[in-house]
């Protein structure tokens, strides 16, 4: 992502701002900017790749125990959620949260327990 962000800064700097000597202030803004969305963008990739580990996680446990027997699990750690919603500033952070905004859903590591459940039904 650094090196990423910094190839991007050179870039415009050079080709965009014909800065000739040194790198000037063009370089240094569009580096920060990039790494800020840089970031954003491995974040939200690290998450996807955490749902579909935790997918993976609920089918291996199903082939341990039992579909049905995950399935029924999962089905009580549902019941077991307390009825009021988290705060949207920690919903990113809820191992079981209910779902949510779209961009809120990007940055979730588990999907909800809905679509756990309804992925071992479909396997």
């Amino acid at each position: 992502m650094i090196f990423f962000s910094r190839v991007i800064g050179h870039f415009v700097d050079r080709v965009i701002f014909k800065t000739e000597r040194g790198h000037g202030p063009a370089f240094w803004v569009t580096t920060i900017v990039a790494e800020l969305v840089l970031g954003i963008l491995a974040s939200i990739i690290v998450m996807w790749f955490s749902r579909q580990r935790e997918f993976r996680a609920d089918a291996g446990g199903a082939s341990l125990a039992g579909r049905q027997n995950m399935i029924a699990a999962l089905e009580r750690l549902q019941m077991g959620q307390p009825t009021t919603a988290m705060p949207d500033e920690l919903v990113a952070f809820g191992i079981s949260n209910r779902g949510g905004k779209q961009l809120s859903r990007l940055f979730m590591t588990h999907p909800p327990l809905s679509e756990r459940i309804a992925a071992l039904r479909n396997a």
